[in-house]
């Protein structure tokens, strides 16, 4: 185990486990922040909020190579992992877990977790094998952990939803916390990926948020489901983003397609800019409640 700067470093679960049991045995609740690194704002928001219901704030920094697909960006993904353990420095964190590859799927490693439909629909029918890989990398840092909450962020929304019904389904006993989207002054969401853009790419990004909030204020307003999920595709086209894989209203737990507006939703889409994936997603909420 290393330290520096107050930060203890664990490198494998027998580390992080053994720290674990002596906190809860104070009688100390720990909360875990599962991240790939490259932190922004958001990741740091995210060890803000769980340590306010937490004593003891771990922070795993782990580039997962079983969710991204062959043709994906796990060789190009950014790993300052001196920038980040100096900004947890100045974050509530008491500890980071740093495992390598070898440590999380060592060469006999043979066992995967599946989550069914909400693995294969949206992000997963455009990513096949990427919610089997984040469940998996997920399970295993929850049971290294022992964490007695979790949280993510709303920003990845689908994965939220997997890791939710993940937890409840193999009884793992952790809480699982949600966070709100942070986003820049215009609107984009914060993302590591957002690094990839160039200054003609960063400017059109922004046109992802003002189609969803458009988009939401005329689904409140009545417009029909479909027709203004064939708009948003269009304004996003028109704003200059390449391809949109999708953009959809869905049900906030179980992500099927809803046909009208009678009850919370969720917006989801995903558009590709400069050969970067954009993810995007907004609440939507009936005028007077649904």
């Amino acid at each position: 185990m290393d330290e520096a700067k107050g930060l203890q470093q664990f490198r494998t679960p027998g580390e992080m486990r053994m720290a674990v049991r002596a906190w809860q045995a104070a009688g100390l609740r720990v909360g875990l922040v599962p991240t790939m690194g490259a932190l922004h704002a958001g990741h740091l928001s995210l060890v803000e909020r769980i340590a306010e219901v937490v004593d003891r704030v771990i922070v795993s920094i782990f580039v997962n190579p079983t969710q991204f697909g062959p043709d994906e960006d796990f060789a190009a993904y950014p790993r300052p992992i001196a920038r980040d353990l100096a900004a947890l420095a100045d974050q509530p964190a008491d500890a980071v877990y740093l495992p390598d590859a070898a440590t999380m799927y060592p060469e006999d490693f043979s066992t995967s977790v599946q989550v069914g439909t909400l693995g294969k629909i949206l992000e997963g029918k455009f990513r096949p094998g990427h919610f089997e890989g984040v469940a998996t990398v997920v399970t295993k840092l929850l049971g290294a952990s022992r964490a007695d909450v979790a949280i993510f962020g709303e920003k990845d929304y689908q994965q939220l939803v997997v890791i939710r019904r993940l937890v409840r389904d193999l009884d793992l006993g952790t809480e699982i916390l949600a966070a709100p989207i942070v986003r820049e002054p215009d609107g984009l969401a914060l993302s590591s990926r957002n690094a990839y853009l160039d200054a003609q790419a960063r400017a059109v990004a922004p046109a992802l948020y003002r189609t969803l909030c458009a988009l939401k204020k005329a689904a409140q307003s009545g417009g029909e489901l479909r027709a203004l999920e064939r708009e948003g595709v269009r304004r996003l086209r028109e704003a200059g983003f390449e391809a949109v894989d999708y953009c959809t209203f869905r049900d906030p737990e179980t992500l099927q397609e809803i046909s009208r507006l009678d009850r919370p939703a969720r917006l989801l889409a995903v558009a590709r800019l400069a050969g970067t994936r954009l993810l995007d997603n907004l609440e939507v909420v009936p005028i007077g409640g649904g």
